[in-house]
């Protein structure tokens, strides 16, 4: 049984939906650049001095009058909080929705094992968060290309790396946790994805929660510390995918035996 291939045509539709959301946020954005632009003058400093609030959204390290900086504070914030919450839905719902909507009875009556529909599942879903970061990546370059700007295209790369990096470590998380969930796996996914979100948040703006870093994926996907030197820092990175894949790992384990009703 081919459920790979089910469950993208399945969420075909929303993982579309999620993509234009976020890309046309981002591509309205990038429209209004060259007005702003023209009226900036000191905004530029203003912006860069606005203490906390302006530290937790990279204000204070990216040049909010160029189109890099301007795109990474603004890119930053609507993919990194669109981005999680969509993979924290969809690593959540895979599991769930078989015993919500009554759909485990005929799914496991076939000649499949329980590991098979796992996996493919798990890989259902990188493949639709990658599906759904390359509309939002195509809508991005077209309004940017339409403006006639030239921004750091190698730090952009890297940046949308990072940020579909953090989605599959949120989004193997969160499929564990929904293998232990009977009910309400949904907004336990996302409760923990609005957790790391503002755990990253509060570690921009004190350095006294530093140490955060090593727990929240914003650490290595933030475009406040990626713009500026066009690196990624690998060591988060191989932890942060560490986190998820011991969520995927747990989420295999559990389901294996899990008692589905």
């Amino acid at each position: 049984m081919n459920i790979f291939g089910h469950e993208l045509k399945r969420s075909l539709r929303s993982t579309l939906i999620w993509g234009l959301i976020i890309g046309g946020t981002i591509m309205l954005c990038v429209f209004l650049f060259p007005e702003l632009k023209k009226e900036l003058g000191d905004m530029v400093d203003a912006m860069s001095d606005m203490g906390g609030f302006g530290a937790a959204f990279g204000m204070d390290r990216l040049n909010y009058g160029d189109i890099t900086g301007f795109y990474g504070i603004y890119a930053g914030s609507m993919l990194g909080i669109g981005g999680i919450f969509y993979a924290a839905i969809l690593g959540t719902g895979l599991l769930a929705k078989e015993e919500k909507d009554h759909t485990a009875d005929f799914l496991l009556t076939h000649p499949v094992t329980r590991t098979s529909v796992f996996w493919q599942k798990a890989a259902a879903m990188a493949v639709q968060i990658f599906l759904m970061n390359l509309v939002v990546i195509l809508l991005a370059w077209i309004s940017i290309r339409w403006i006639g700007e030239s921004p750091d295209w190698e730090g952009l790369c890297l940046f949308h790396l990072a940020q579909v990096l953090m989605q599959l470590e949120i989004g193997g998380i969160c499929l564990g946790i929904s293998a232990f969930l009977r009910r309400g796996s949904i907004s336990a996914g996302i409760g923990v994805a609005a957790f790391l979100y503002f755990l990253g948040l509060l570690g921009n703006i004190t350095e006294k929660a530093e140490t955060v870093k090593y727990i929240t994926p914003y650490a290595y996907a933030d475009a406040a510390k990626i713009l500026p030197e066009c690196i990624l820092d690998g060591t988060l990175i191989l932890l942060g995918l560490c986190y998820g894949g011991a969520g995927i790992l747990a989420g295999w384990i559990r389901y294996r035996t899990k008692d589905i009703r």
